[in-house]
């Protein structure tokens, strides 16, 4: 899959398919940071984590929400880069429902990056 990087997410504490219930929120959401971690913008290739796109991942009743933003609205990647973090959603947490958000309050800015996104892009480390 285009974007997303080769380490697999492999959370062994998942329950096999249809047997959610034994799954912890904790197991839940590191297994969704992990993933995201592992989708990497098509331009800057650097992950949406890194890159401070993730604002908010969390447990709404039975689904696994993530609230992301983009660069710019006009960012080429407006399309793919949420279904590409959607996919590997999917991918690693299995039997679970999954929905990506894209908000734009706060807007994004380089200060959002880690530092070694930052320094990577050539920004002055904080």
């Amino acid at each position: 899959m285009s974007g997303v990087g080769s380490r697999a997410i492999e959370p062994s504490s998942l329950p096999e398919s249809g047997s959610c219930l034994n799954v912890t929120p904790g197991t839940l959401l590191k297994a969704a940071w992990g993933a995201l971690e592992c989708v990497h913008d098509p331009e800057l290739c650097l992950d949406l984590v890194a890159l401070g796109l993730v604002y908010d991942v969390r447990i709404e009743d039975d689904t696994v929400v993530v609230e992301m933003t983009l660069t710019t609205p006009g960012c080429p990647a407006s399309e793919s880069l949420p279904e590409m973090a959607r996919m590997a959603l999917q991918e690693a947490l299995g039997p679970v429902a999954v929905e990506v958000r894209v908000v734009w309050d706060p807007p994004w800015s380089p200060a959002m990056m880690n530092d070694d996104a930052a320094s990577v892009l050539g920004f002055r480390v904080r």
